[in-house]
C-alpha cells in the first residue's frame, strides 16, 4: 500500500484503437483539469488511424507521452501502458470519455485521505452528446436494464470497476499481473482477481466521466452482444461472478419472441407484458433526461441492448458450456481478431 509519507502520483493510461477525434476531446479535458499533477500515457494498439498528431498538440500543455504498438487487444495495451509510466498508481480511461475539471482533484483527494487499492468511477451523458448517446448512457445505466450494477454497489468494498473508469496502485499490478488477455470482459475479469488477491476496490461516485459510447445503434448492438459472451467467458474463469441480474437480458428475449407468437397465433393480449414494461422504461426515461424525444428513443436502446446481450450470452452458453468450445476458438470472427 502507499504509505501516507509518500505522495499518490497519478498516471493516466488511455488504449486507443482509430479514434482520433475522440483522443483529441479526451485531451482536451486532460489539459483543463484545476489539478495538473498526473502523468498522461497513450498507447496506440496497431490503429490505422493514428492519433499521434492530436498527442503532440497537447506536448505543451500535458505531460504526457505516446506509444505506437502491434494490436494486441485492450488489456495487454493498457499493461504496455503500466509498464512505460512513472506514477504509484494508475488511472485507465476509454478513448471516448470526456473528463469534468474536477476529476483529478476528486481522485488525488480521495487517494491521499482515504486510500483504496482499487477504484473505479461511474459515467454520465454529456449535455453536447447525441440524443442516442444519451439514450444509450440511460439504457446502460438504468436500474431497470443492467440493475444498475455499472455503477452502484450494494457493497462499496467489493465494487467491480469497470476499464472506461478505473484505477488501481502499482501493488495491484505487481500481484495480479495486470489485465488477462481477454479482448472483452477483461475489466471485469481484472476486478475478480483484484478482490480474490486480498485488495479492495471502491466505488468513487464524485469521480464521473462522461461516456460517449457508440454511435449507431448497430455498433451498440455488436458492443453488447459481446458483452454477453464476454459474461459467459467470464463464468468460465470466474463461476461465483454469475448472477441472477446477468440472466435477464436472455429472458427478455426468450420471452419477446414467446409473446410476439402468442399474440400472432393466439391473443394480441400477450404483448401487454412488454408494453407494459415499454412505457415503465419510457416514463423512468423521461424522469431523467426531461427529453421525450430521448425516452422514445431509450425504449429502442434498451431493447437493443437487452436482445443483443441476451442473444451474445445464449450463443456463448451454447458454444462454450454445453459443447465446451475454447474462448479463444470459439469467437475469434467477433473480437479475437
Amino acid at each position: 500500500m502507499i504509505s501516507r509519507q509518500h505522495a499518490v502520483r497519478l498516471s493516466i493510461i488511455i488504449p486507443v484503437y482509430n479514434r482520433p477525434q475522440e483522443m483529441d476531446d479526451l485531451l482536451n479535458s486532460l489539459a483543463a483539469q484545476t489539478n495538473k499533477n498526473f502523468e498522461v500515457i497513450i498507447v496506440d494498439d496497431g490503429s490505422t488511424k493514428q492519433c499521434d498528431r492530436q498527442v503532440d498538440k497537447y506536448a505543451s500543455s500535458l505531460n504526457v507521452r505516446y506509444f505506437y504498438k502491434p494490436n494486441s487487444g485492450p488489456g495487454l495495451t493498457r499493461n504496455y501502458g503500466n509498464e512505460k509510466s512513472t506514477g504509484n498508481y494508475s488511472i485507465f480511461l476509454d478513448s471516448d470519455c470526456i473528463l469534468p475539471p474536477h476529476y483529478i482533484q476528486v481522485v488525488q483527494d480521495r487517494l491521499t485521505h482515504e486510500f483504496t487499492d482499487a477504484f473505479g468511477g461511474p459515467d454520465k451523458a454529456h449535455k453536447s452528446f447525441t440524443v442516442l448517446q444519451k439514450a444509450i448512457n440511460y439504457t446502460m445505466t438504468s436500474f431497470l436494464t443492467t440493475g444498475g450494477i455499472r455503477n452502484t454497489a450494494t457493497r462499496l468494498d467489493r465494487f467491480h470497476p469497470r476499464s472506461f473508469n478505473m484505477g488501481y496502485s502499482k501493488e495491484v499490478y505487481r500481484k495480479t499481473n495486470g489485465f488477462s488477455e481477454m479482448r472483452f470482459g477483461e475489466d471485469i475479469d481484472m476486478s475478480i482477481r483484484i478482490i480474490n488477491n486480498g485488495f479492495k476496490a471502491t466505488l468513487l461516485k464524485e469521480a464521473f466521466v462522461y461516456h460517449k459510447r457508440r454511435t449507431t445503434l448497430k455498433q451498440f448492438f455488436k458492443q453488447v452482444y459481446n458483452s454477453g459472451i464476454a459474461r459467459i467467458n467470464l463464468y468460465k474463469r470466474h463461476p461465483d461472478s454469475l448472477k441472477l441480474v446477468h440472466l435477464f437480458p436472455s429472458l427478455f428475449l426468450l420471452g419477446t419472441g414467446a409473446q410476439i407468437f402468442l399474440m400472432i397465433c393466439v391473443s394480441p393480449y400477450f404483448i401487454l407484458p412488454l408494453l407494459l414494461y415499454s412505457m415503465l422504461l419510457f416514463i423512468d426515461a423521461v424522469s431523467k433526461n426531461k427529453s421525450i424525444y430521448i425516452a422514445l428513443l431509450s425504449v429502442v436502446t434498451c431493447c437493443v441492448q437487452l436482445t443483443g446481450y441476451g442473444a451474445g450470452f445464449l450463443v456463448a452458453f451454447w458454444k462454450r458450456v454445453l459443447f465446451s468450445e475454447r474462448e479463444f476458438t470459439a469467437f475469434s470472427t467477433h473480437f479475437y481478431n
